[in-house]
């Protein structure tokens, strides 16, 4: 056994001394884990986020294949690098590049994706076809034109902090709302009142807009919506408040259009103002209106509660009630367990029969045998 285990221990030996030699004599530094080198981030993907974060290049959100994507058009890229060469510094050696050679280089790296209309032909009263067509499709030939081609973003853009923090707020808000019936009086006024303001300069700002364009529409035979984004259900928050309206790209509409909605306009007003509410009436909604206001504003929890142990029945006492029925007591209103349900009153309305006669005005008729 002991030559055994020498044995082994040699060849241990042995293998140790030739990885030694095999290896060669290492540094005291190459102990040290290697340090990996920093990714260094593509410059073309620097100079797509630059590009799209630069408020110079007009873009528009459209749907692609049900996903919301912003995207810009070809001879807009091309404008915007020409009145912007520092963008092209971001680049470095191959800032010298030409535009559709660089357009061609974000398409290869997938950071762009051409796309086309879904929408091909001109629609009835149109001119022309739409010039930031609300839905798009995928380009089967992924080669950048400036020739009504459209490109969109194919990465994911970085969110500001603000929009990080808006994340979240709503749902601290949406508790905030949920809790508005324990509020006090004072923040429930506050709360009410700057929704009925709001909720009243959003009302008032479509009737004057839409008023603004049956005027204009009905005299002038155009077409002008102010603030032509405020109802568009894609949108940004800056198109969303754009004030001057769009260009009409639309035919002039023909006299006798205008004449018939001239003559239906005047109609349904002379239709409201003879249906309108008197004053009666108007009183009566603004009263029942204030109620149903008061009666939210002044609930609270300490009403509920109340509210809640008036509505609860009395209960008896059983502890009471066990001890007057040992004594030969009876609870006020019961009948006594030897006499029938309703016998007492009657034996009361007999023995005192001149309370009847006094209630009923008339005397009782006396009979007498022949």
């Amino acid at each position: 056994m002991r030559k055994q285990q020498g044995g082994v221990a040699e060849k241990k030996r042995s293998r140790k001394a030739s990885a030694a030699v095999h290896n060669g004599p290492r540094d005291h530094n190459s102990d040290a884990p290697p340090r990996k080198k920093a990714a260094k981030k593509d410059v073309f993907q620097v100079f797509a986020e630059k590009v799209r974060d630069n408020k110079q290049l007009e873009s528009r959100w459209a749907v692609l294949q049900e996903t919301r994507v912003e995207y810009f058009r070809g001879k807009e890229f091309v404008s915007f690098l020409k009145n912007h060469p520092e963008v092209k510094e971001i680049l470095g050696p191959q800032k010298d590049l030409e535009t559709e050679d660089i357009a061609n280089t974000l398409l290869s790296k997938n950071l762009l994706v051409r796309c086309d209309r879904v929408v091909k032909t001109i629609r009835p009263g149109k001119k022309k076809l739409s010039t930031w067509p609300a839905h798009l499709e995928i380009f089967p030939d992924q080669v950048f034109s400036d020739s009504d081609a459209f490109f969109a973003w194919a990465f994911v853009r970085r969110h500001p902090l603000w929009q990080t923090l808006l994340s979240f707020f709503w749902p601290v808000l949406t508790l905030a709302i949920c809790l508005f019936p324990v509020y006090p009086h004072q923040c429930k006024l506050l709360i009410l009142y700057s929704c009925a303001g709001v909720l009243f300069l959003i009302l008032s700002l479509l009737l004057i807009r839409a008023t603004i364009f049956g005027a204009l529409y009905i005299i002038l035979g155009k077409r002008v919506w102010f603030f032509p984004n405020i109802l568009a259900e894609e949108a940004t928050l800056r198109e969303l408040f754009r004030f001057w309206p769009k260009k009409d790209e639309e035919e002039r509409p023909k006299w006798t259009t205008r004449l018939f909605y001239a003559i239906l306009s005047m109609l349904v007003i002379l239709l409201l103002r003879h249906h309108a509410p008197d004053e009666a009436a108007r009183a009566r909604y603004q009263k029942r209106v204030s109620n149903i206001i008061d009666d939210v504003l002044e609930w609270s929890p300490r009403l509920a509660l109340s509210g809640m142990m008036e509505k609860q029945p009395t209960v008896l006492n059983v502890t009471e009630t066990n001890t007057n029925l040992t004594d030969g007591s009876q609870p006020s209103g019961e009948p006594s367990s030897g006499e029938e349900p309703g016998t007492s009153s009657e034996h009361q309305g007999d023995e005192n029969p001149e309370n009847i006669e006094g209630i009923t005005g008339h005397e009782t008729p006396t009979t007498t045998d022949a």
